[in-house]
């Protein structure tokens, strides 16, 4: 039997698909979006090593790998020594990455970057095609590395194509690599829909009063939490439903008053059991550097489990889900609270009709199979490049080879009459 993503022809089994790697600063058990999405349905067709960023517990360095579904999951961990040390670090990443790659015999993947960081210990390997998936703008995030522009421009330049979490940041990139799509933020709709027609709450959110109002998602530098606090304060009558990690902000700068419910972080096969409990959805993002360019993934989310939605005006919510009248778009507390109170009338009857025909044309599987083919196209590329350069050095060494034997030898002796 021809094991997954093989293929036998002739009696001989080869590899089907190019393996794929996956360079990723995000923890694939963390907040389930874009990169679990696209490479649980590549892992489909081919192998698909999910390469994380290392974690310092570890007595001497080792890999470990899990498998989570068809998606390998490797994980570096290092001794806790390295982690004030970066050449150290990154030369034990590099070393495991090849480890890897032999024990497995990953040759020439598919290399799929989500950092440019990752260049620091990958440049070794030989791949099939490079893609920077670009989801967001990490130079802009609290805590950047400073060498992360520098490492972007490098990728750029090795790359063969890039793909874009959203409209405003393929506009920022478009004129740095000659092949730059934009792909923004899809909805599994079928997932996100459930919340329509679950009646049974969550133990946790079921005590809380109506009307709600929900938010899921990172809770960080992002969020504008004073916006949040003050909408709170406002309306003692509305409670607010905060699902989600605490990262790289205090928890003790949130607000905290009663009708504020911080649930922690929620799995996103339960999302839409909490959903299906909320009146409206909120993205209270502040209007800063870290969210210029991002393309939220929950809000088609929200929309696809039937709730209103409020946004602060981030361009590519305002674009198109404002323009479209799918979303209401809010600056202050004040603005927000008179965006909710529209919601709760429910004065729009043809906003879910509107809202289902746009989703209708926008899931994962789609956004999937058209990245598919950008990146088979580019292993079509390499491909013919890499038989194109195979056969002029050829050429060039036959020529050679044929130049050589027509260079005239030594001349001969002269026979004198002296050697008569």
């Amino acid at each position: 039997m021809t094991p997954p993503h093989y293929t036998t022809v002739d009696g001989r089994t080869t590899r089907a698909r190019a393996d794929l790697v996956c360079l990723s600063h995000l923890r694939w058990n963390f907040v389930f979006q874009r990169p679990q999405h696209l490479m649980t349905r590549f892992a489909s067709e081919r192998r698909v090593f999910f390469f994380e960023e290392p974690i310092f517990d570890a007595s001497r360095p080792q890999l470990k790998l899990r498998r989570d579904g068809d998606v390998r999951v490797v994980v570096p961990h290092l001794p806790p020594a390295m982690k004030a040390d970066a050449p150290s670090t990154n030369d034990a990443v590099r070393e495991l990455l090849r480890e890897l790659c032999d024990e497995w015999r990953i040759d020439r993947p598919v290399c799929w970057y989500y950092t440019p960081m990752a260049l620091n210990f990958s440049r070794a390997m030989t791949p099939a095609a490079v893609v920077y998936d670009c989801m967001d703008e990490l130079s802009a995030f609290k805590g950047a590395p400073p060498q992360l522009l520098t490492l972007e421009e490098e990728l750029f330049e090795l790359a063969d194509i890039v793909f874009t979490g959203g409209h405003s940041l393929h506009e920022a990139k478009r004129t740095r690599h000659p092949r730059v799509y934009p792909f923004p933020s899809s909805v599994d709709v079928a997932h996100f829909a459930k919340a329509r027609a679950i009646e049974r709450e969550p133990k946790d959110q079921a005590s809380i009063p109506h009307p709600r109002m929900g938010f899921f998602g990172v809770i960080d530098e992002r969020m504008d939490i004073e916006l949040l606090g003050e909408l709170a304060a406002a309306h003692p009558e509305w409670h607010l439903v905060m699902l989600g990690p605490v990262v790289k902000i205090s928890e003790d700068s949130l607000p905290k008053l009663p009708n504020i419910h911080y649930l922690g972080m929620k799995q996103y096969e339960e999302l839409p059991a909490y959903l299906s409990g909320w009146e409206v959805a909120l993205l209270p993002f502040a209007m800063n550097e870290s969210t210029k360019f991002i393309s939220p993934t929950k809000t088609p989310e929200y929309l696809a489990a039937g709730c209103h939605v409020v946004s602060t005006p981030i361009r590519d919510v305002v674009r198109p889900y404002g323009d479209q009248a799918m979303v209401a778009i809010a600056s202050t507390a004040a603005e927000f609270g008179e965006a909710i109170a529209h919601a709760l009338d429910g004065t729009d009857p043809d906003w879910r009709v509107r809202v289902d025909k746009y989703l209708g044309q926008l899931s994962w599987d789609r956004t999937w199979a058209d990245m598919r083919t950008l990146v088979e196209n580019a292993l079509r590329r390499r491909a013919t490049a890499s038989r194109a350069e195979t056969s002029r050095r050829v050429h060039l060494a036959f020529k050679d080879r044929r130049s050589a034997r027509r260079q005239p030898g030594p001349a001969a002796p002269s026979m004198g009459r002296a050697d008569v």
